[in-house]
């Protein structure tokens, strides 16, 4: 018995030790990722209206795009893998997340949204997150396993600082780099560090956009009053809704991918390519007659313009919104923009979500909210953490509802995704298709992943250094 409670001790004083480590380790990175992000969301958000007052400036996207394109080429290095390369430096170690990822990501995303590309925040955020967490954990010189939950750290901490939700940005980094896996052991870095985010964030005095669910009207249950407390039917149009909000989840991935693809295999110049994206979204702007699908699509450039928050009332957005900002998105992120993928997400969700509510006759705020959160958690294949945006952000009333639309989503999406450094720990379904390892690495390379090529530069990389260092 002793022994027993002897050993209890031990483990309990290992866990405060832990506690305490962490935290002291944590704290630093979170607050200045937490300033970083503060500082950027005020220059975006100041672009943003910036070019709603000179709309002259859409007529230089090209010019953007390519000097997007040389700031990479000539300062980038590795920094323009993005989101993937700080995922693949968390999976398997290699040349490190360069320290000047987060300068030139903040940079070119606010060039991106400036001049009117159509992109999101939150790979910006995440660059800065885990750019910020590389360098200061180089200072602590840590290594290994530390290094990997710093970086998962500072990817929480970018992603919960930006959205104001920093329950899911914890989340979201545990549970993004692997498809059916989690990767608890990161859990209370990810913590501490999306919660100090997000509370800097907040002491910056930096405000996030409120998003509302009007109440439902008085449900009457279908079958089993006393074992169901919900309106069948309305879990029945849910469901189908959420077949839909991965479908598009499954066209936004493969739109990005593709066009990349083409873009790549057509032009020998590069920085060709930004021109032409650059040129299609101004020429489109001019077919459709409207700005409403520039930027991020959070503010209104112009009285009843389509925005993630009129998407929410009735008639708040047109019946095709959904797909245009899928265009735009899809040509602005694949010809060599910056910014994120996730907002847009939450654009296409929403305005997809009012449309299908006037169709299957279904409350038009929570459809909304419903694929506000499940389009995202498709791309992405977050299903857990996109549960928990929907009640931080929605509230906890119809969080039935959030987990039901967001886990059909993830499934109906398939495994595709906008990250192609996330690995397949598990299959979503099972069966002949998925029933050996040679069929799951068949899936994998038709998701772009390379592993065989991203360890052979890895090898390089660290061959290079060595080199150098040897020669110094």
């Amino acid at each position: 018995m002793t022994s027993n409670k002897s050993i209890s001790l031990k483990e309990h004083f290992a866990i405060i030790k832990h506690l305490v480590r962490w935290t002291y380790l944590i704290l630093p990175i979170a607050v200045a990722i937490g300033s970083v992000v503060a500082f950027f969301l005020w220059l975006l958000d100041a672009a943003i209206h910036f070019r709603f007052n000179h709309t002259w400036l859409l007529f230089l996207l090209p010019l953007a795009g390519v000097l997007i394109h040389f700031i990479y080429r000539f300062a980038g290095e590795s920094s323009e893998r993005g989101n993937n390369l700080i995922m693949d430096e968390i999976h398997e170690a290699g040349g490190g997340v360069p320290k000047r990822m987060a300068p030139i990501i903040l940079i070119t995303t606010i060039i991106t949204h400036l001049f009117g590309g159509s992109a999101g925040r939150e790979g910006t955020a995440v660059q800065i997150g885990g750019s910020v967490a590389g360098m200061i954990g180089g200072w602590f010189k840590l290594k290994g396993v530390d290094m990997r939950m710093i970086l998962t750290a500072g990817v929480a901490a970018g992603f919960g600082a930006v959205f104001g939700t920093p329950v899911t940005g914890a989340v979201f980094a545990m549970e993004v780099l692997t498809i059916g896996r989690v990767q608890y052991d990161a859990l209370l870095p990810a913590l501490i560090a999306a919660v100090v985010g997000d509370l800097t964030v907040s002491a910056w005095h930096v405000s996030h956009v409120q998003y509302h669910i009007a109440a439902l009207a008085t449900q009457t249950p279908v079958l089993m009053p006393g074992i169901f407390h919900f309106d069948i039917l309305l879990l029945g149009k849910v469901i189908i809704a959420s077949a839909a909000f991965g479908l598009a989840s499954f066209l936004f991935a493969g739109m990005v991918h593709e066009i990349k693809n083409v873009c790549f295999k057509i032009f020998r110049d590069k920085w060709m390519i930004p021109v032409l994206g650059g040129l299609i979204i101004i020429g489109l702007t001019f077919i459709i007659g409207k700005p409403d699908y520039l930027s991020l699509g959070v503010a209104a450039e112009h009285p009843g313009a389509v925005t993630i928050p009129s998407a929410f009332n009735a008639n708040g957005a047109d019946t095709w919104s959904w797909l245009w900002k899928t265009i735009y998105t899809t040509i602005t992120l694949g010809t060599g923009f910056k910014g994120g993928e996730v907002t847009p997400l939450f654009y296409i969700g929403a305005t997809l979500g009012n449309t299908l509510a006037g169709l299957l006759n279904a409350p038009v705020s929570l459809f909304a909210g419903l694929g506000f959160i499940a389009v995202f958690a498709g791309a992405t294949n977050t299903p857990l953490a996109c549960t928990f945006m929907g009640v931080e952000l929605f509230g906890g009333e119809h969080v039935l509802l959030f987990a039901i639309a967001c886990f059909t989503a993830y499934f109906f999406s398939g495994h595709s995704g906008i990250y192609s450094s996330q690995r397949i720990a598990v299959p979503k379904i099972f069966d002949e298709f998925y029933s050996d390892e040679a069929s799951l690495s068949e899936s994998m390379k038709r998701r772009g992943y390379m592993h065989q090529k991203l360890r052979r530069y890895r090898l390089q990389f660290k061959k290079r250094n060595n080199d150098n260092a040897k020669d110094s």
